[in-house]
């Protein structure tokens, strides 16, 4: 892995300015104030959001209490999906803080999983850490962790670790000095203006010929909807980390440094501004 630390750091601390407010229909016994906390980008909303559910149910009646929910201009917000990825998709060219409506009644079924407790997080983000590392490694460097570095991994994410989680996170993204890269790429795309969840398929970081994919060729591939035709203007932005890398960076380096904690690049594709 090639150590541009800074880049690290950077996506490690960043943060999004949220308000959280109580849906209006909520019965409480005085009015709820407005909660507001910087959300980690990385981190998963199930896992930041004590303060805010311990700061509601202060004005609520206990027994109007079930399990809470946060939503966005009508679009219920899916936990398991990383805060910066929800942000991107659904919010990115708004105002800040973003605001956010919580629920705590009317779970919305179809839209959302069930999260009732952070051992349910943990089992999520595991999860695509094992998926990651089984395209990166065919699972090699996963399966030869120990138990306790799998729960450091854990514990760095939950505790807002950078040192703590990158000293078992460089083992998922280096690779044999004889090869250029990963074996495919972990990547997610998610377009805002389709329902269907998200696409995935296989991506070598590495040419046939040798040279290296880029961003750009990942998209031609696999969305090329999201790329402009060379006769028309760019209707769409590409989004990673509330930046539009350019299209000629190499996805292996993306991968490397851009990467969410579960170690998938989660690439939002969102229209164009108008105004």
């Amino acid at each position: 892995m090639t150590d541009d630390k800074d880049v690290l750091r950077d996506v490690w601390f960043g943060r999004i300015p949220t308000c959280f407010t109580l849906y209006q229909d909520e019965i409480t016994e005085r009015e709820a104030e407005p909660y507001y906390l910087l959300l980690p980008r990385i981190s998963y909303l199930t896992l930041v959001t004590d303060k805010v559910k311990k700061h509601f149910q202060k004005v609520m009646r206990q027994e109007e209490v079930s399990e809470i929910w946060f939503e966005y201009e009508g679009t219920p917000l899916k936990w398991h999906y990383p805060i910066g990825l929800l942000f991107d998709l659904h919010a990115s060219n708004t105002a800040l803080p973003w605001s956010i409506t919580v629920h705590f009644k009317n779970f919305p079924e179809k839209d959302l999983l069930h999260c009732h407790s952070k051992d349910v997080i943990e089992a999520h983000f595991m999860a695509c850490i094992k998926e990651a590392d089984a395209l990166k490694h065919k699972s090699q460097v996963i399966n030869e962790m120990q138990k306790k570095d799998h729960k450091q991994l854990w514990m760095g994410l939950q505790n807002d670790k950078f040192e703590q989680f990158w000293a078992i996170n460089r083992k998922l993204m280096e690779y044999p000095p004889e090869e250029s890269g990963f074996r495919y790429i972990p990547f997610r795309i998610y377009q805002a203006t389709t329902e269907r969840p998200f696409i995935q398929k296989l991506f070598r970081p590495i040419a046939s010929g040798g040279q290296l994919h880029t961003l750009g060729d990942l998209l031609k591939d696999v969305c090329p909807s999201a790329i402009a035709p060379e006769d028309g203007e760019q209707k769409t932005q590409v989004m990673i980390h509330g930046i539009e890398p350019m299209l000629e960076t190499p996805i292996q380096w993306l991968s490397e440094h851009m990467s969410y904690p579960d170690n998938f690049l989660h690439i939002s594709i969102i229209p164009r501004p108008t105004d």
